[in-house]
């Protein structure tokens, strides 16, 4: 894996290279590079001028002149190139390129979509909707982007082979099981923390901040987080708390992470009271889930991903089926949901984002119940069907509502029963400590149905 690299942007007009270079510029800090801005720059008028006075032959002689010049100045100091849609249809152009750093193709929107696009931006160059036309040779770019988000504090990017331009080992904190598979990093890393909830723990957070004591981590500076959920959540909350605040990158590396934890600010660890009770509110500035990641993990941890997927589908309404390994476009549709729902609500303070705790109450109570031996995801595939029976009790729910949703969560081979020794009575206890609590009354979200999720207030 080999970091700090120029990275390339490309895709058809209009699919965001641009927009994206400038939000990675602003949020890690390096140089941008827009070639059409310096062909226009260079030629003394604007593209669709070069166009219709000289030609498209003519235009391209100029690009390739402008990239070759782009590309030296990128040499010493890496930094984020956003080319034009054709740019790389020149062979030459594309292996220069791809010498001198990594090549990433932004999937296009819809023809509609990006027609629309096209049409609206002033002073678009004259080549009309190329994006058809050009998918064979768009397809052909293995490192793609499949799409990102802005949020006010977050700049997230989902896609392909992406992380090894960002990563800095020596400010990055990895899980155990990441650090086996890529020990040349691991080597240098800031710190290494052994994988699983039951590590979860206040004691781990301390040993994050003697690592950045012993690294000289200052106010100014940045640390990373390269693992699962536990590793984000810990390494966020260690970020939150050191020197009252520094700014951290994230780099989930489950499934489950890239769909839940990853984004959406909250960091903390458990207690032996209760899951997430000390925390604080702390958004990584630059979320990067790369799906190679996935091409390492087994079969369950899979499983146990698609828990929350599942959950994202039922507040969204959309009963959709899931790939056996997701693709990265899967994954950016799916934490679209959740995001659409974080933007309306970042810090609770609505009601809005208790919608993402559907299945969650019962859930941690489970995880707790059993000493973590069940997976996260294991425990909201219970804890959604039980809440969802919980729901038909109240006649919220349609009473073959509970069997079909534990239906889809079997077909993805996750559990849906509590497991023996365990019911709902006996976790009222556990319930009780939620952070949700008022008094001996928990707001529970309850799954009533596909695209219905209602908040409920139940005296346990």
């Amino acid at each position: 894996m080999k970091t700090n690299r120029t990275i390339f942007l490309y895709g058809p007009p209009a699919s965001g290279k641009s927009t994206l270079a400038k939000a990675l510029g602003e949020t890690t800090g390096r140089k941008v590079f827009d070639t059409d801005a310096w062909i226009a720059e260079r030629a003394g008028r604007s593209i669709p001028e070069i166009f219709a006075a000289e030609g498209e032959a003519y235009f391209r002689d100029l690009e390739s002149s402008v990239l070759q010049d782009c590309i030296k100045v990128n040499k010493q100091n890496p930094g984020i190139v956003a080319l034009g849609g054709g740019t790389l249809l020149r062979e030459e152009n594309r292996n220069a390129c791809e010498e001198a750093g990594i090549v990433f193709c932004l999937e296009a929107p819809s023809p509609e979509e990006l027609a629309k696009r096209i049409a609206s931006q002033a002073g678009s160059r004259p080549l009309g909707d190329k994006a058809r036309e050009r998918a064979p040779h768009y397809a052909s770019f293995p490192n793609r982007i499949a799409s990102f988000f802005m949020l006010p504090d977050s700049l997230i990017v989902v896609g392909t082979g992406i992380a090894e331009c960002f990563l800095r080992p020596e400010r990055t904190v990895f899980d155990g099981n990441v650090s086996s598979l890529y020990p040349e990093l691991s080597k240098k890393a800031l710190g290494v923390i052994l994988s699983g909830e039951v590590n979860k723990t206040p004691q781990t957070v301390m040993n994050l901040w003697h690592c950045f004591a012993e690294a000289g981590i200052g106010r100014r500076d940045l640390v990373m987080a390269c693992g699962g959920g536990v590793t984000g959540d810990l390494t966020g909350f260690a970020a939150a708390t050191w020197m009252r605040g520094i700014s951290w990158y994230n780099f989930p590396t489950t499934m489950l992470s890239m769909v839940d934890a990853s984004s959406g600010g909250k960091t903390g660890c458990d207690l032996p009271e209760g899951k997430n009770l000390a925390g604080a509110f702390h958004s990584p500035r630059l979320v990067v889930i790369d799906t190679h990641f996935l091409e390492t993990l087994p079969e369950k941890e899979l499983q146990v991903g698609k828990a929350e997927m599942i959950k994202h589908q039922i507040i969204d309404g959309r009963n959709i089926a899931i790939s056996s390994i997701p693709t990265a476009k899967e994954i950016a549709e799916n934490l679209s949901v959740k995001l659409a729902v974080v933007k309306e609500d970042p810090f609770e303070t609505n009601g809005r984002r208790m919608m993402l705790n559907c299945g969650h109450t019962v859930g941690h109570a489970v995880e707790l119940a059993m000493k973590y031996s069940l997976s996260h995801g294991e425990a909201v595939a219970i804890g959604c069907v039980e809440e969802a029976r919980l729901a038909c009790k109240l006649g919220y729910a349609s009473k073959e509502w509970p069997g079909e949703l534990a239906d889809k969560f079997k077909e993805a081979g996750l559990p849906t029963e509590l497991p023996d020794g365990l019911s709902f009575d006996g976790l009222k206890a556990i319930m009780r400590g939620d952070k949700k609590r008022q008094g001996n009354s928990v707001t529970f979200a309850l799954p009533c149905g596909w695209g219905d999720v209602r908040l409920a207030v139940i005296d346990l």
